[in-house]
């Protein structure tokens, strides 16, 4: 049998590299790079030493577990006792997502006749089994499972930053109160350009059954001034209607239904929100294509209300851009 020395060095290195670097990016922290690399090497030079033969009292679990210690000491330092415990702990969570993938693949690759085979009978009755991993199988199976595991842990931090700003937004219109999830959007400055009114946006199929009947179905087809002409007077809403002009991305000017509510409350983070001016534009389709929120709410809808004077003359705004 040919050991090419060189070979498992330089992949050692390579999987120690990635293992240190996902270890970085798991616990937010930017170590310099020569650090990361000098961790990498410790690793792989371990492995090495396997092969000689005077060494072997090298390989066991004290010795293993404080060549760990000495690699993470090496790639981000000790800064505290609490902070260096937390980063072994992600090193090892991480070298062991990587092993369970590798076996876990192995296993389902494997046919009965192969796994029975495996299987072997201790004289003290026991069972043990024969693992036989190809090494260019192990090796792209590791990168595989990692990539796998990074995606799904950038999934997990995005909705657990996403979660940050929902709200639950509560709507009372005569009697009526309609409430859902909401996304507080920092970016949304969608306002009444005569009076500076705040507007949050909701799905309109939240108000389905409260709109008139010839409605449905056609806010996101037919421009809101043309439902407005169709409206029927005897419509108990109609003197909360408003028509909130904006210009969306690369359109021209557009005219958004909205209706002025009596009370609005929008419950975040256990805080409630009870904000003065409010309007309610309606959206005729889905504002987020999961389903996680029903509502785009307003910023200033979650903050201290702002005074804004609204002197005569100043009717003319310029359009929103949304």
């Amino acid at each position: 049998m040919v050991v090419y020395i060189d070979l498992i060095f330089l992949t050692n290195l390579l999987i120690d590299w990635v293992l240190l670097f996902l270890t970085a990016w798991m616990q937010r922290q930017r170590p310099k790079w020569w650090r990361i690399v000098c961790s990498a090497v410790i690793g792989a030079l371990y492995v090495v030493m396997m092969f000689v033969p005077e060494l072997t009292f090298l390989y066991t679990f004290l010795i293993k577990f404080a060549l760990s210690l000495l690699m993470i000491w090496t790639a981000f330092g000790f800064h505290s006792l609490q902070s260096f415990a937390r980063t072994i702990g992600t090193f090892y969570v991480i070298n062991f997502v990587a092993a369970g993938g590798i076996l876990g693949v192995h296993y389902l690759l494997q046919s009965s006749g192969d796994l029975f085979n495996g299987i072997l009978f201790t004289t003290t009755g026991g069972v043990s089994f024969e693992l036989q991993v190809g090494f260019w199988f192990m090796f792209i199976t590791f990168f595989i499972v990692l990539f796998i595991f990074k995606v799904v842990q950038s999934n997990k931090r995005k909705t657990e930053q996403m979660s940050v700003y929902f709200g639950e937004i509560v709507v009372g219109i005569g009697g009526v109160e309609v409430c859902c999830t909401g996304l507080v959007d920092t970016g949304n400055q969608l306002t009444d350009p005569l009076t500076r009114t705040p507007v949050t946006v909701m799905e309109a199929s939240l108000w389905e059954s409260y709109l008139p009947p010839s409605w449905k179905g056609r806010i996101s087809e037919v421009s809101a001034d043309t439902l407005i002409m169709e409206l029927d007077e005897e419509y108990v809403w109609q003197d909360r209607l408003r028509l909130i002009p904006y210009r969306g991305i690369n359109k021209g000017t557009s005219f958004m239904l909205a209706l002025k509510p009596d009370s609005v409350k929008v419950i975040m983070n256990g805080t409630c929100y009870t904000p003065g001016r409010t309007l309610i534009g309606l959206d005729g389709g889905k504002l987020s294509s999961e389903g996680k929120y029903k509502a785009i709410i307003h910023p200033e809808y979650v903050q201290e209300p702002a005074v804004v004077n609204t002197a005569a003359g100043q009717s003319e705004q310029p359009l929103n851009v949304v």
